[in-house]
């Protein structure tokens, strides 16, 4: 696998995102990682600058199976330091000088956590995200506490992972804190329902969301509409440029819904 080399960060707004549709097996750890790598190699060479995988990618999501218990749950999670497929993602990134949000259960002294490890251009673990709203089978993951922006390159993002969706506070959150990009590693609800919800979020909160779900990739904009969508049964991807200058120039526009909001008035 060659190396690629990014356009020069200073070349402008553009950013080129990888949306990985594949579907997991629940459990198989070691076949799930080895589709993620073929899809990787596949999509290697196409010039994104981040790729996004489906929520819990690595264990396919187990802890939505009634019978595996919390305890069960935790076997399965990794510790980022010590996993040999996050040492290979890591190289991945350092060869293709991009990031990678990868969904998968993190083992930690709390518990388990449904965890986005964000990996950098240099395959250094720039952060992670721990999923904050969790409802039902979800509810054997320890929670996260925070919504915290990743600082890139091509400036700050946010993550929140499927259901953290349906709370607006989420994504107005990251926005005040200065997100352009929201990047969402998803499992459950997609389709028509799901496509107005994003829509409906990028626009109150002038922010581009990138979804990354098993069977749906979509890429709802600032002004509140589809710019990319791909649905499909079939393992696949989708690649689309966003423009960042688009958030901008809404946030900085005379009616921006961000800067006029009144906070004192929502108490």
């Amino acid at each position: 696998m060659a190396a690629r080399k990014r356009r020069p960060e200073t070349s402008g707004s553009i950013v080129r995102v990888c949306l990985l549709k594949i579907k997991p097996e629940k459990g198989t750890q070691e076949q799930n990682f080895a589709r993620l790598a073929a899809a990787l190699e596949t999509t290697h060479g196409l010039g994104a600058d981040v790729f996004v995988t489906p929520e819990c990618y690595l264990d396919g999501y187990i802890a939505a199976d009634a019978a595996v218990t919390r305890e069960a749950l935790s076997s399965l999670g990794i510790v980022p330091e010590q996993s040999r497929y996050v040492r290979a993602l890591k190289d991945f990134c350092k060869k293709s000088c991009a990031w990678l949000v990868f969904g998968c259960t993190e083992a930690t002294a709390e518990g388990p956590k449904n965890a986005a490890l964000i990996l950098d251009r240099q395959g250094a673990l720039a952060g992670t995200y721990h999923k904050v709203h969790l409802q039902s089978h979800d509810r054997k993951f320890s929670a996260g506490r925070s919504l915290p922006v990743f600082q890139s390159d091509f400036g700050a993002f946010g993550v929140m992972i499927c259901a953290d969706r349906r709370w607006p506070e989420t994504t107005r959150t990251l926005a005040l804190k200065g997100a352009r990009v929201i990047f969402v590693p998803s499992y459950g609800m997609h389709g028509e329902g799901n496509e107005r919800m994003m829509r409906t979020r990028s626009y109150e909160s002038e922010v581009f969301i990138c979804f990354a779900h098993p069977e749906e990739s979509l890429i709802t904009n600032p002004t509140g509409e589809s710019e990319a969508r791909l649905v499909s049964s079939c393992d696949g991807y989708l690649l689309h440029d966003i423009d960042l200058a688009a958030v901008d120039a809404l946030r900085n526009a005379e009616s921006s819904h961000l800067k006029d909001r009144v906070p004192d008035a929502y108490a």
